[in-house]
């Protein structure tokens, strides 16, 4: 190492910790179909490029050139992703020539005012080097009388292409982008929805089925039973006291008329109020209730356990009940009041979404919402409306008490009656046998219509129950999903404020170290996962991170500086940095290993040290949607991480030490033809 140049290194910045949560949105915006045109693969290249994807962009929009989708517009955005994420040396021979193809072919759209400028300042950038600067500064002047928006893809993606005179000029203006991009868009308040899973959609459990028919049966016997016996017992009266007949027994129908309505509404109330309250008693831990086998979720039939997911649901219930406590009641309060209707709901919502590859991510907007509704329903005194709902008023039990006393005292007057026309004692045992049949088969009868009558209208209630829940919760889902879609950031803008941290962090080692670009001779800056990190990404594009790590190498006279840290990118914090020195010869070899447990990992062995691991990506092949080729996902991974570039400059600094850097930079391009 040379004389004060120290080494440094926290071997813990690249630890590994571990996936907090991994979601794949449902969008196919970067999706090529198989029959699309040369102007739709055009326009997901482009957006490709916007997203830090400038190999699948360089692909596309070749792709649509070759197809005669051709044009100034679309020759700038080629050339752009050309040279993004890449230095003169990343390009192979044949890539330069197509370049210097390119600057020929735009001539035919000479009078194009909009993009052939924007193009030929790029193609005046790359010329550049060995320039005067009179050259420099007559080049530089056109870039900035470019409109506002292709001169700043043009200074964004040629950052490994630009002279180390024309960045130092140009520093001042990126920085100053920088800090007026890193926070807009409400960036501190938007990114956690990037991390977001895709709600899963609206479920309710629904109804029971009815088991009214299995009542029938019963009923039809014991009112047989009952009508016979009754028959026979007023029939006998009319026979012996015709008058005295008819008049008991039109009080004994209007008495039992009104002893079964006020009785059948007494009963169903005081047996849906038993069975709410009932479960309203289930205990926290307790496993949840067998569901119907009709239940959506309950396809092998079985009754869901006590699993991790059901915990994690009910975890979820205590948090939002515990955020969304309503006034005047402490947390602790609330979550007491409220424990029977979190078990209920925690069992029920555990049941429904119960299914392989569901997180409780993807249900937190029901249980928000199940939370905020159990507030508002506090609030407006129907939290337990069973509990009114299902109270029998006491008239009405008066009523049925009172007409079951007149119809039991009518009863044995009609009884009495028969009894008087019977002539010997047989005739007088057969009344008081079907009074006391009556009786019995009247109360089974009564017993069984009841419960059937209870039954029925439990369906009933929970159906359109079932309905309304149905209706509330899809309308909470559709409004949590075009939110979710509002306020998510895109890949463009998630890319851009990685662009912005990663200026600002190169800014702030250039000020410790007392640098300017003069001094360097080549750089560049890795982007990877962190220890610890939620992760995301769209269908197909890259996986975008709640904590990267960031890592710039710069080569100067002197060696190597790699100085690393790590972002919090919600808030675009950097709690601190790690440095790590070394001289060129240090360096012996850089080797990179791949495997579907680990991931992508690059080895940066030293001749004076311990070997240096740096972990590019993890493993995702299992993260995989159908459509998704693992190869291709891994390739654009790397692309986004800027992985080749760093790659090949420390691949060559370890192969040739200083000789390669000095032989290798922006000011000194290699010719077209060359096959470095």
């Amino acid at each position: 190492m040379t004389e004060g140049f120290a080494s440094t290194h926290n071997d813990a910045h690249d630890s590994f910790v571990g996936v907090q949560a991994s979601d794949i949105h449902n969008s196919t915006i970067n999706i090529v179909p198989p029959d699309a045109s040369p102007q739709q693969k055009y326009e997901v290249g482009v957006r490709c490029l916007e997203e830090g994807l400038p190999g699948r962009a360089r692909e596309l929009i070749w792709d649509a050139i070759t197809h005669n989708y051709d044009g100034p517009e679309v020759r700038f955005h080629w050339v752009l992703a050309m040279l993004s994420k890449r230095a003169h040396h990343d390009l192979s021979a044949e890539e330069r020539r197509q370049l210097d193809r390119t600057r020929d072919v735009v001539q035919r759209y000479a009078g194009d005012a909009v993009w052939i400028p924007g193009l030929q300042v790029v193609f005046d950038l790359l010329a550049l080097p060995g320039k005067a600067d009179s050259e420099t500064a007559a080049v530089l002047k056109r870039l900035r009388d470019l409109a506002p928006i292709q001169r700043d893809l043009i200074v964004h993606h040629l950052d490994f292409v630009l002279t180390s005179r024309t960045r130092a000029t140009l520093w001042a203006e990126i920085c100053e982008l920088a800090n007026a991009g890193q926070y807009s868009g409400d960036r501190s308040q938007r990114v956690r929805y990037y991390f977001e899973p895709d709600p899963i959609g609206a479920r309710t459990r629904p109804p029971e089925q009815c088991t009214a028919f299995r009542y029938r049966p019963r009923l039809a016997a014991w009112t047989g039973l009952f009508v016979v016996a009754a028959g026979f017992l007023g029939i006998s009266a009319v026979i012996a006291e015709p008058l005295t007949a008819i008049g008991e027994l039109v009080v004994a129908l209007g008495t039992g008329f009104l002893a079964t309505r006020f009785g059948q509404r007494w009963w169903h109330n005081e047996h849906r109020l038993q069975a709410k309250e009932q479960e309203l008693r289930q205990e926290p831990d307790q496993d949840p209730a067998r569901p119907p086998s009709s239940s959506p979720a309950s396809a092998d039939g079985g009754t869901p356990a006590v699993d991790g997911f059901t915990g994690r649901v009910r975890k979820s219930f205590e948090r939002y009940f515990s955020n969304y406590a309503p006034r005047g009641f402490d947390r602790s309060e609330w979550l007491a009041h409220t424990a029977g209707i979190r078990a209920v709901l925690a069992a029920e919502v555990a049941f429904l979404y119960r299914e392989s590859r569901i997180s409780v991510e993807r249900v937190n907007w029901l249980i928000r919402y199940l939370a905020r509704d159990a507030r508002d329903r506090h609030n407006d005194g129907t939290l337990f409306a069973h509990r009114q709902q299902y109270r029998t008023p006491v008239t009405t039990k008066l009523a049925c008490v009172l007409a079951l006393a007149v119809l039991g005292v009518i009863s044995l007057a009609v009884t009495a009656t028969a009894t008087t026309g019977s002539t010997n004692g047989l005739q007088a045992l057969s009344v008081f046998t079907a009074f006391f049949g009556a009786v019995e088969s009247g109360r089974r009868a009564a017993s069984v219509w009841l419960g059937m009558r209870s039954e029925e209208q439990r369906f009933a209630e929970e159906t359109q129950e079932y309905h309304r829940r149905m209706y509330a919760r899809e309308m909470e889902f559709q409004r949590w999903q075009e939110r979710l879609e509002a306020i998510r950031p895109s890949d463009a803008e998630m890319e851009a404020w990685l662009s912005h941290d990663k200026v600002l962090f190169t800014a702030d080692v250039l000020r410790h170290y007392q640098l300017t670009w003069y001094d360097i001779i080549a750089h560049t800056i890795l982007t990877t996962p962190a220890g610890s990190y939620r992760r995301a990404r769209r269908r197909g594009g890259p996986w975008r991170y709640s904590r990267y790590t960031l890592r710039l190498f710069l080569a100067t006279r002197d060696g190597i500086r790699e100085i690393s840290t790590e972002v919090d990118f919600t808030h675009a914090t950097r709690p601190g940095e790690q440095r790590t020195n070394y001289r060129f010869d240090a360096l012996s070899s850089v080797q990179v290993t791949e495997n579907d447990r680990v991931g992508y990992e690059m080895a940066l062995l030293l001749s004076n040290g311990p070997a240096r691991t740096i972990r590019i990506k993890d493993a995702d092949s299992h993260q995989l949607e159908p459509c998704e080729n693992a190869r291709e996902l891994s390739e654009i991974n790397l692309d986004a991480a800027g992985f080749a570039h760093t790659f090949r400059l420390l691949e060559g600094i370890a192969a040739d030490g200083k000789s390669w850097i000095e032989r290798n930079n922006a000011d000194s391009p290699p010719p077209a033809g060359s096959t470095d």
